[in-house]
């Protein structure tokens, strides 16, 4: 019997497979597809204090071996997230669940995470530090140690369940961000979110995104996220959890090589609804194929 089991901030996963925030919605839409309590957790739409609409549309753009998306963090809000989002999960999904949190202020951050933190079903608050800083001069939180670090200490203060920080890619040295996020006080670090990118309508001559760029993400940046989870896993000693392309059995498996204890899948939700199931059913043959017993066995084998 395959133990494909771990752990992450000390909460027991019955598999490392958390299908990513944005590609999952509230969860209850894929419940009506397969009994979503298969997966080891999945993070939810990512969350602000206001509802927002998001960007105008073309929002989508598809590219070889991956898409762009520019949704602009669409989503109802946080109360109505606790009020209404959360109880129809909880008819469907009985294990704690991710709480992807995004915002465009220290104070926003700081309110969105303490109320999200008091919702029993949360077992983790996931927050994303990509967004712009309203308040900075527009540049992302996670492209600077120090505005990281912030964000961490204000949240950190004001709650009591383990808080992932989520990394952008688009960066020069994401091992001292993150090591900064750890100084700080964070207890897991999660990579990569989407790489920046864009796409341009020849008939036009006009980027096919409203929003001129968006994220890239898909197959095409395995290789980037597996050689940033190796660096920044290395470099902490807080849990990992790796993402980006992540696509199949056989990458779960070299995510947690590289230092990752548990794997987030994303783009590949939208092109096969039964992707993580199929991810978790796959897990046990690919570890029989490469001589592994257990998961807790292969992380960080790549360094170690």
């Amino acid at each position: 019997m395959k133990d494909i089991s771990t752990e992450l901030c000390g909460i027991r996963l019955d598999n490392p497979v958390i299908p990513a925030s944005g590609t999952f919605g509230y969860g209850y839409e894929f419940a009506e597809i397969y009994d979503i309590n298969c997966l080891g957790t999945f993070s939810f739409k990512g969350t602000t204090g206001e509802p927002r609409f998001g960007n105008e549309t073309p929002r989508i753009a598809e590219c070889p071996s991956g898409m762009l998306n520019a949704v602009g963090l669409q989503n109802p809000g946080v109360d109505a997230v606790i009020d209404e989002e959360l109880p129809k999960l909880a008819k469907v999904f009985n294990k704690k669940v991710m709480a992807n949190v995004s915002g465009f202020s220290i104070d926003e951050y700081v309110r969105v995470c303490s109320r999200l933190d008091k919702a029993e079903q949360v077992g983790w608050l996931e927050v994303n530090i990509s967004c712009p800083n309203v308040h900075g001069g527009g540049m992302s939180f996670g492209t600077d140690c120090e505005a990281a670090a912030e964000v961490v200490k204000a949240v950190k203060a004001v709650t009591t369940k383990p808080v992932i920080i989520k990394l952008s890619p688009n960066v020069t040295d994401i091992v001292s961000i993150a090591k900064a996020c750890e100084a700080a006080g964070a207890d897991a670090i999660s990579l990569i979110n989407t790489l920046m990118g864009m796409r341009i309508d020849l008939r036009t001559g006009k980027p096919i995104l409203a929003n001129t760029t968006g994220g890239y993400s898909g197959p095409a940046v395995f290789p980037v996220a597996l050689r940033m989870v190796y660096q920044v896993a290395q470099a902490v000693s807080v849990p990992v959890v790796g993402m980006g392309g992540v696509s199949s059995a056989e990458d779960v498996l070299e995510m947690m090589m590289a230092g990752a204890c548990a794997v987030e899948i994303g783009a590949a939700n939208l092109t096969d609804p039964m992707a993580a199931k199929n991810i978790i059913d796959a897990l046990p043959e690919a570890m029989e194929k490469y001589g592994i017993n257990d998961l807790h066995d292969i992380i960080g084998t790549a360094w170690k």
